[in-house]
């Protein structure tokens, strides 16, 4: 067992030093740098890939060729979602859900995968430190997933930005020709939270730099190139998609393109490799894609339709996340993802925490993890909307808990009567602490309620010839619950334009604030009687969703007082400090 330092306390001194299991205590990269990791051949036999159409990136990580794909092998595969309540600033856990989940199937003799995204450096140096899940239940090798892995997010932010040089340079070199934009909609990106670029002027000085105008950085996992890796299904799709890719909008008022450079060919080299799936493991060796990372905050918040279509194929229980809360993530993998890529789980596991709870329940942030029924039963409302949203998409729920060392039994005991009440599954995940042999019991109610209550077909929250305000206020009422959406006069020219230029029947895809179900982020619970705010549309022809941005969202964050990046070093040349 370990005890993370996030998870001690003071209380349970006397049980910690006293116990031999329980200390000393361990880091997250200290499990990693302990456990024994096999060959990436070894791995991919365990579920029939052959090792001859692997491509390794080192010893114990590998591309799998998405031709590897067998739809006939995804349908008879059982894909389960697991998504949270709304989360607070330290997360809910998700991620160790997921990868524990796969652990415990894994345990009860269940041919399991995991298929999660691809970390961010921008958190990963600012808010969170790594995202790879905790304790014993992690994907490794931890240092390189959390870092620059295989590239991917490289080949991303390469992409992107070679369209804007190229786009600034037709602007140059056509300029004398009287060609010009009358708005150019492309900006640039970089995996990094650096609030001073969100916008800035290129082009100053001589004439020779180039054509003098506005411009500004989003983080990669906002960029387009980045939505459309994750729902392109091959080649021929993602130069299609490339090609679609609005760059602004001429004098005529018709769309200026990718295609219209020419260039969707060099873009789609930068991307090759970069769309085959990652292959690793997990702590106790299970089988794990990794691949692709847009936020579901500001992106849609999957991982790539390609890896989980592959993860299906070598898999007959594929465990795969979305990004935040189910307002968030599960809206957008069910309404964007699901939609597009032909895919529906078996099952939703709801992920929850007396701290996140009680936070809903107006608990003071600083007393969360102590001992508090009337603030847990109070935050039990943020609960019960998750579950009905969740169900409105005709999805069966699980919710799991996920232990800490300071959750009480009576408080536990708590949330399974409640979830008792609400005729909803209940499991507790312990698999940080225990790994695989913690989630045994969250893995058999997940495969009993797969053979016995399975999800429905997908009822999605709109149609696709939906006009767009009437997307985003289904969504806002039904699974936000607001009262009303208020579209400022910019936005509403945006709808027009977005309607003439032939984008209206593409999926919504709402960027706001993880931390509540409005667009307020101290508004914690479920907000009641309040007015859901849309700032500006952001049209993604390529990824082929419209970008809803609420509230006061950026699309490139800041960084924290005290950043991750203060506590991340390297002594005697092994990485610390990304647990």
């Amino acid at each position: 067992m370990v005890v993370s330092r996030n998870l001690f306390n003071f209380a349970n001194i006397n049980l910690i030093l006293t116990n031999p299991i329980l200390c000393p205590m361990k880091t997250d990269i200290e499990i990693a740098h302990e456990t024994k990791l096999q060959p990436i051949a070894e791995v991919a036999a365990k579920i029939g890939i052959d090792e001859n159409i692997l491509e390794p990136c080192g010893r114990y990580i590998a591309k799998v060729p998405y031709t590897a794909i067998d739809e006939e092998k995804v349908k008879n595969s059982n894909l389960i979602l697991v998504t949270a309540i709304t989360p607070t600033k330290a997360g809910v856990g998700k991620t160790t859900v997921s990868i524990g989940l796969a652990l415990g199937l894994s345990k009860i003799g269940k041919k399991a995968v995991v298929a999660l995204r691809e970390p961010s450096l921008g958190p990963c140096f600012g808010m969170k430190g790594g995202a790879a899940g905790g304790g014993y239940a992690q994907v490794l090798p931890m240092e390189k997933i959390n870092l620059h892995f295989t590239g991917d997010f490289h080949a991303v932010t390469s992409a992107h930005n070679m369209i804007s040089a190229l786009l600034d340079n037709y602007l140059y070199q056509h300029h004398s020709d009287g060609f010009a934009l009358k708005t150019v909609l492309w900006k640039r990106v970089m995996d990094v939270s650096d609030r001073s670029l969100r916008n800035i002027v290129t082009g100053l000085g001589p004439r020779t730099n180039g054509v003098i105008s506005e411009s500004g950085f989003d983080i990669t996992p906002a960029s387009e190139i980045m939505a459309i890796l994750c729902l392109s299904k091959d080649v021929e799709d993602l130069r299609r998609r490339i090609e679609n890719i609005l760059l602004g909008i001429r004098y005529d008022g018709t769309a200026f393109t990718v295609k219209d450079l020419g260039i969707a060919g060099s873009i789609c080299a930068l991307l090759l490799d970069a769309l085959n799936p990652n292959l690793v493991q997990t702590t106790e060796n299970t089988p794990a894609f990794v691949h692709g990372g847009p936020f579901a905050n500001i992106a849609h918040g999957c991982n790539t339709a390609i890896a989980t279509r592959t993860a299906m194929t070598f898999g007959d229980y594929v465990v795969t996340e979305a990004g935040f809360g189910a307002d968030l993530g599960a809206e957008k993998f069910l309404d964007i993802k699901c939609r597009k890529a032909g895919l529906c789980p078996k099952l939703t596991v709801l992920v929850a925490t007396t701290q996140g709870l009680k936070m809903h329940g107006g608990v003071a942030l600083e007393n969360i993890k102590k001992p508090d029924a009337d603030g847990l039963q109070r935050g039990f409302e943020n609960l019960d909307k998750h579950i009905k949203n969740i169900r409105l998409f005709g999805q069966t729920v699980v919710v799991c808990f996920n232990r800490y060392d300071f959750d009480t039994d009576e408080e536990i005991e708590m949330v399974r009567n409640h979830c008792k009440e609400k005729g909803v599954a209940f499991a507790i995940n312990n698999a940080f602490l225990e790994g695989g042999n913690g989630a045994v019991d969250l893995a058999n109610i997940v495969v009993d309620e797969i053979n016995n209550n399975p999800s429905k077909p997908i009822a999605f929250q709109y149609n696709e010839s939906d006009d767009i305000k009437t997307k985003v206020e289904k969504v806002a009422r039904y699974i936000y619950g607001a009262d009303s959406v208020a579209i400022i006069p910019t936005a509403q020219a945006k709808i027009k334009m977005i309607e003439q230029m032939g984008y209206a029947d593409f999926p919504v895809c709402i960027a706001k604030t993880q931390y509540s179900f409005s667009d307020d982020p101290k508004k914690y619970g479920v907000p009641k009687n309040f007015e859901f705010t849309i700032s500006d549309f952001v049209i993604n022809a390529g990824a082929e969703m419209i970008v809803a941005i609420a509230g006061s969202i950026m699309r490139m964050p800041g960084l924290p007082r005290t950043p991750q990046a203060e506590n991340i070093d390297v002594v005697g040349n092994e990485i610390i400090g990304l647990s």
